[in-house]
């Protein structure tokens, strides 16, 4: 459990550094990409929560089965509302 956290804290710091080094410019791509992670994230999740026995362990693959659908539902949204902001009006 240590150990897990130990990476999740390392993890964090290392993406906020990566983040606060990219230009503006490719922000959106970043953001695409960060959907499609999220996605496995979801893939995941669902095969954690069905292989457990155990009911906590199942209710925190739920959890994060909804936490990273919101993300990639939120970022193709946030994406595509940045992609409309290129688009030449008529």
């Amino acid at each position: 459990m240590l150990d897990n956290l130990i990476i999740f804290v390392l993890a964090t710091f290392i993406g906020r550094e990566v983040i606060s080094k990219v230009p503006q410019t490719l922000h959106t791509p970043l953001m695409s990409g960060s959907n499609a992670i999220s996605g496995i994230t979801i893939v995941g999740a669902l095969v954690v929560a069905g292989m457990v026995g155990g009911v906590w362990a199942k209710w925190l693959g739920f959890v994060a089965l909804v936490a990273a659908t919101i993300n990639v539902v939120g970022g193709f949204l946030v994406t595509d509302r940045m992609l409309q902001m290129f688009k030449r009006k008529e």
